[in-house]
């Protein structure tokens, strides 16, 4: 069993308790944004359809994450991260302004949800590269497994301040609140100590980047199964921002309270499930098969049941599971990435996560218009079970698995970096 001194090693680095001080805030601030931006649209609407389509506005331009995470690979990540959450702020006030001086308009919606996904296309893959500038690799594992632990913690926190604040005083407020949220991060960027981070070789402008790093992280087997595996479990089983809406209020007759609470539900797994993977010192593909699979199946069993007592812990444990695959895969992949590519191999991860939802999320919405919440959750368990199973079970039942490298040390850092500047 994980210790907690194991668990907890990587908040001995002084720059990364600043970094997820901060994290902690904005991403709560984020996450209390996502819950009354879902909740607006679909009491304009009423329409899931139209919540899938902002849902996927929003995160169409992880598209454009390639781009995001060559900027990681160019220039200072800090400076960029800094800049990004700058950005994201000025969106969130707007969307504030939008919604307290009158009703909003479903295309101004849509305008801002695709111009905050700007600001994650560029800062997203950033700031997973950056962890490794701030822990090194011995530590990054562990840091990466806190850090999933970070944002479903934020998951529980931003609907419980959501729904206080649509309760009292309304949508609008809660786009304040996030607005407010990235001063806590900017700052945290700003007080770290740059002689104690690890910057990675900058890479300097030529063409062709961005094809170059497609094509390494698809001739690393491992890279591009991983990478494959967590684009097809993100499309069929993570839209539960246009699922649980439904969820909660055609299932169970309730609504922003519950619908915040299902969310916090499957957030407080997810802390949970984080915290395991933190406290292991290497991501395998078994840890892999087995969140995987047991993630669909715990969603089907949820949308089976019509009991509330039942659907908090299934939903809760499914939570945990499917973020132990998210953070293990996570973790793998920047273990095996080059460092002068990591930043454009993160932003495929950025992209295969979050970039296969603008499709997923309007087919989802379609799913529950026409058969049911409970449908669109439990089949997108199973299929998501099915494609870990494809991809993971026949190496497993024949006794192969892939090779991790190991982490390295500083002194194989070190090679690596005098190599490439060679």
């Amino acid at each position: 069993m994980p210790t907690i001194s194991r668990t907890f090693r990587s908040f001995r680095t002084r720059n990364y308790r600043l970094f997820y001080a901060g994290q902690l805030v904005s991403l709560s601030g984020t996450a209390c944004q996502m819950v009354a931006l879902s909740w607006v649209v679909y009491r304009i609407t009423d329409s899931a359809v139209a919540l899938g389509a902002v849902t996927g506005l929003s995160l169409l331009p992880m598209l454009f994450a390639p781009w995001g995470g060559l900027l990681a690979d160019r220039f200072d990540k800090r400076r960029l991260l800094i800049a990004a959450n700058a950005f994201s702020a000025v969106v969130a006030a707007l969307l504030a302004a939008a919604t307290l001086f009158g009703t909003p308009r479903v295309w101004q919606l849509c305008v801002l949800a695709f111009a905050s996904g700007l600001g994650s296309a560029v800062e997203m893959p950033t700031r997973q590269a950056f962890v490794n500038e701030l822990v090194g690799p011995e530590q990054l594992p562990n840091a990466i497994g806190l850090n999933s632990a970070l944002f479903n913690a934020s998951r529980i926190l931003g609907p419980a301040v959501a729904a206080g604040l649509l309760a009292l005083v309304g949508a609008g407020w809660c786009f304040v609140a996030n607005s407010v949220s990235f001063v806590a991060v900017i700052g945290a960027y700003r007080r770290m100590r740059l002689d104690e981070l690890r910057p990675s070789a900058r890479e300097k402008a030529r063409r062709g980047q961005v094809r170059q790093g497609l094509r390494y992280a698809w001739g690393q087997p491992v890279l591009r199964r991983t990478l494959l595996l967590v684009g097809a479990v993100a499309f069929f089983s993570f839209n539960f921002p246009v699922i649980l809406p439904a969820l909660a209020e055609r299932s169970y007759g309730g609504g922003s309270s519950l619908f915040s609470a299902l969310t916090a539900a499957m957030a407080a797994g997810s802390v949970v499930g984080a915290l395991v993977v933190a406290g292991r010192r290497q991501p395998s593909d078994r840890v892999l098969l087995v969140t995987g699979l047991v993630s669909g199946v715990l969603l089907a069993a949820a949308a089976s049941t019509t009991s509330l007592v039942l659907v908090f812990p299934l939903l809760a444990l499914a939570g945990g599971t499917s973020i132990a695959f998210f953070a293990t895969a996570n973790a793998r992949i920047q273990l095996v990435a080059a460092g002068e590519l990591r930043g454009r191999v993160m932003a495929l991860y950025t992209l295969v996560f979050l970039g296969s939802m603008p499709i997923g999320a309007p087919l989802v919405g379609w799913v529950v218009q026409r058969f049911g919440a409970q449908a669109a959750l439990g089949g997108g368990g199973l299929m998501a079970a099915a494609a870990v199973a494809v991809a993971l079970l026949p190496a497993a039942v024949a006794g192969r698995r892939a090779s991790v490298p190991a982490v390295p040390t500083e002194a194989d850092v070190a090679t690596e970096a005098a190599m490439t500047t060679a």
